[in-house]
C-alpha cells in the first residue's frame, strides 16, 4: 500500500469556511442515506471509541477516539483525547487520507447545528445567545457569525460568570449572568452544555425562537425541560442516533411528555424538501446528535478543502 497522507489542523484549518462546510453538509444530506454504526471499548475509566459510516458513492469513513481521562493528571499533562479519521475510497476501499480527529469533531459539532439553524431559524434572527463557554461554544460563536451575517447581538451564559466572561472578551461578544434573560432576548439559542438536568426552561422562550441543543450525548442527558419541548416543533440530525439513544428525547417520550411522532424530521427531510418551520410564532427545537455520517461529510469537505493547496500531497484530478 502507498504511503497514505496525514492532515493535520495547523495546515488546512486556515482554509476551512462555515457557510462553505454548511453548504457541503447540506448537499451530503441528498445524497443516500447513510449506514453507520458505533463501537465502544470501555477498561477502567478509559475508552475507545469507534464510529464507521459509508455513504454510497462518496465514500467510507472511520473516527477512531480514545478517551484517558487521567492524561490531564499526568507531567507532563496529556490531553483526554486524542482521535484520527479515516478516509476510504468508495468503490475500491483504499485508504484516501488520514485526518486530525479533533479537527473533524470540530467542525462537524458546529457545523451540524448552523446547518438546522440555517433550515430552521426565521431568516431575520439578530440575537444569538449560546449557552456553554466551553470549546464548542468558541466554534459556535465563529459558525453563527458566518452563516447568519444578519446577526446583531450574540450574548454568552455560563453557570461560572467568569468563564463566560473569558470568552466574551475573547471574541468581542456580550456576557450575561441571568440565563431567563438571557434565553428571553434571544432569537436562536445553541446550547453546547454537559448538563445531566435541564438548564433551559420552555417559559424563557419567546414565540419564533429556535432551540439548537449540543450537549447532551447520554441517555440520562437534558439541557431542556418538559415545558421547552412540549412547546416546539421538533427535529433531529439523524433519527436513528437521537430519538431513541439520547435522554433530550428519549426522557420526555418515556414520561409521555410527546412521542416519536412529534419528531417531524431531520436533515434528511429537510435537505430534500422536507417541511420545517410553518410560521414565524413557531419555536423551533433541533437536536443534534452528531453521528458518524456528520463525520464523514465533514471529512470529505476537509480533503477537498486539502486538495485544492496540494496539502499533505492531495491533488484535485
Amino acid at each position: 500500500m502507498s504511503h497514505v497522507p496525514f492532515i493535520q489542523a495547523i495546515e488546512v484549518e486556515h482554509l476551512l469556511s462555515w457557510q462553505a462546510l454548511s453548504d457541503a453538509l447540506h448537499e451530503g444530506h441528498r445524497r443516500a442515506r447513510a449506514d453507520i454504526d458505533d463501537i465502544l471499548f470501555k477498561h477502567g475509566n478509559n475508552a475507545l471509541l469507534n464510529r464507521a459510516a459509508w455513504i454510497k458513492g462518496a465514500g467510507i469513513g472511520i473516527k477512531t477516539a480514545t478517551i484517558f481521562p487521567d492524561n490531564l493528571t499526568r507531567t507532563p499533562a496529556l490531553p483526554s483525547v486524542h482521535a484520527i479519521f479515516t478516509l476510504f475510497d468508495d468503490k475500491t476501499g483504499v485508504p484516501l487520507v488520514l485526518i486530525d480527529g479533533i479537527l473533524v469533531t470540530k467542525w462537524k459539532t458546529a457545523g451540524d447545528s448552523v446547518l438546522g439553524s440555517r433550515l430552521l431559524a426565521r431568516a431575520d434572527s439578530e440575537v444569538l445567545t449560546i449557552v456553554g463557554a466551553g470549546a464548542v461554544a468558541d466554534s459556535l460563536i465563529d459558525a453563527y457569525r458566518a452563516v447568519f451575517p444578519g446577526l446583531k447581538r450574540i450574548i454568552v451564559w455560563n453557570r461560572t460568570s467568569a468563564k463566560a466572561r473569558l470568552l466574551a472578551d475573547k471574541k468581542g461578544v456580550e456576557a450575561m449572568e441571568s440565563l431567563e434573560q438571557a434565553c428571553g432576548l434571544a432569537d436562536i439559542i445553541s446550547s453546547a452544555t454537559m448538563s445531566i438536568d435541564p438548564v433551559l426552561k420552555g417559559g424563557w422562550v419567546k414565540p419564533g425562537t429556535h432551540v439548537d441543543l449540543i450537549g447532551a450525548y447520554r441517555p440520562d442527558m437534558r439541557e431542556a425541560d418538559d415545558s421547552l419541548i412540549s412547546r416546539c416543533r421538533l427535529f433531529v440530525d439523524a433519527r436513528e442516533t437521537t430519538v431513541r439513544e439520547i435522554g433530550e428525547l428519549a426522557i420526555p417520550i418515556e414520561k409521555g411528555v410527546i412521542s416519536e411522532r412529534d419528531v417531524k424530521g431531520d436533515l434528511y427531510d429537510l435537505c430534500n424538501g422536507g417541511i420545517g418551520r410553518t410560521s414565524d410564532n413557531e419555536i423551533t427545537l433541533f437536536k443534534n446528535g452528531g453521528g458518524a455520517h456528520l463525520d464523514l461529510m465533514t471529512a470529505l469537505y476537509i480533503q477537498s478543502a486539502a486538495a485544492v493547496s496540494g496539502i499533505g500531497g492531495l491533488a484535485n484530478d
